[in-house]
């Protein structure tokens, strides 16, 4: 797979927009689903590229044209007609076009059936997949999500009605539970962000040094807090203690951020894990993100007694291309048999 200029020999089958809220990608994919070309822009809904005369775009419609040009241009100018489908936070509110959500739980076809056309002002269409909304005393709301899940179980071998506990952790971490063609029902948890905050608008981060490595007996000691004794008092109480540790001198400041991280997993992972029947943990799960991540939020799968993880990446890719296939803006590929975004 090329990364940028250069266009391979053959016409592209579709091509994919994995666009988010600071960042975009665009997969260019052959006729069987592989992912020939992948580019990545800064060009996320809250960070789209000025005019060419360094001034803002007239309309916000314009921006989002200026950076799909931008990233793609030039592939639809060297075959014309291609499809086109995106995901993510292109289709919220602040985006080029508000996809509406459908309601969880869906399916592979609904979501393929629920697509928002954009009318490009070079008369390109471009396809957004809508978001997921889970109703209930504290709904629950997913954009992007729902492609990488359905990416992580085209290439699954279980059983077609076998369920899966799938690991999103990133900024606002998502675990779903699904089935090859279907989502069930999904938790979020703003653990990536509220670290992110913790370390840097907080007086933690004012005892934190940079660390040359991980320190993973750091993170298992915060896992650990998580699940003791005084786990009662809860996460906030847990948190001081990244302080008073430090001042103690029990925890140097290159093992602090670690030790919240743990704290912070562990606490997500327990809720997680309280979720789940007695006695009855879930037979599968997979992790999908940013690999040192998921190999954290392994250790902490294995500290409440679940399941080892397999590992996937690459999902968005394959899920792009099993809802353009649903909604024939392709022709069917067999998942198992190809690795759509190598």
């Amino acid at each position: 797979m090329t990364n940028d200029a250069t266009l391979p020999h053959g016409g592209a089958a579709l091509i994919g927009l994995d666009w988010g809220t600071s960042s975009l990608r665009a997969f260019r994919f052959d006729a069987a689903g592989q992912v020939q070309q992948m580019r990545h822009r800064p060009w996320g809904i809250m960070n789209l590229p000025a005019a060419a005369d360094g001034q803002a775009h007239a309309t916000p419609a314009a921006a989002f044209e200026h950076a799909f040009d931008d990233v793609c241009g030039d592939w639809l100018q060297a075959q014309t007609g291609t499809p086109v489908l995106a995901c993510g936070m292109v289709g919220s509110a602040q985006g080029w076009r508000e996809a509406t959500y459908l309601e969880a739980p869906t399916s592979l076809d609904h979501l393929a059936q629920g697509l928002t056309v954009v009318q490009h002002a070079a008369g390109h269409q471009v396809h957004i997949v809508p978001g997921l909304l889970q109703r209930g005393e504290l709904p629950n709301v997913m954009r992007g999500e729902e492609t990488q899940v359905l990416g992580v179980m085209a290439t699954s071998a279980l059983p077609d009605d076998a369920t899966v506990l799938i690991g999103l952790p990133g900024t606002h971490s998502k675990w779903v539970l699904a089935r090859r063609r279907s989502i069930a029902q999904f938790h979020t948890f703003m653990t990536g962000e509220v670290f992110a905050a913790l370390r840097g608008h907080t007086i933690l981060g004012r005892t934190m040094q940079a660390a040359e490595a991980p320190d993973d007996a750091a993170f298992a000691r915060g896992l650990q807090v998580a699940r003791s004794e005084d786990a009662s008092l809860g996460l906030l109480s847990h948190i001081f203690s990244t302080r008073t540790l430090g001042l103690t001198g029990a925890l140097p400041g290159t093992a602090q951020a670690d030790y919240l991280s743990g704290l912070l997993i562990g606490h997500e992972v327990a809720a997680l894990a309280a979720q789940q029947a007695p006695g009855n943990p879930p037979a599968h799960v997979v992790l999908c993100g940013e690999p040192d991540l998921c190999r954290r939020y392994a250790l902490a799968l294995a500290a409440y007694g679940l399941p080892a993880p397999e590992m996937a990446d690459n999902a968005t890719a394959r899920g792009l291309w099993q809802i353009a296939t649903a909604a024939a803006l392709v022709a069917p590929t067999d998942p198992r048999s190809t690795e759509a975004a190598r």
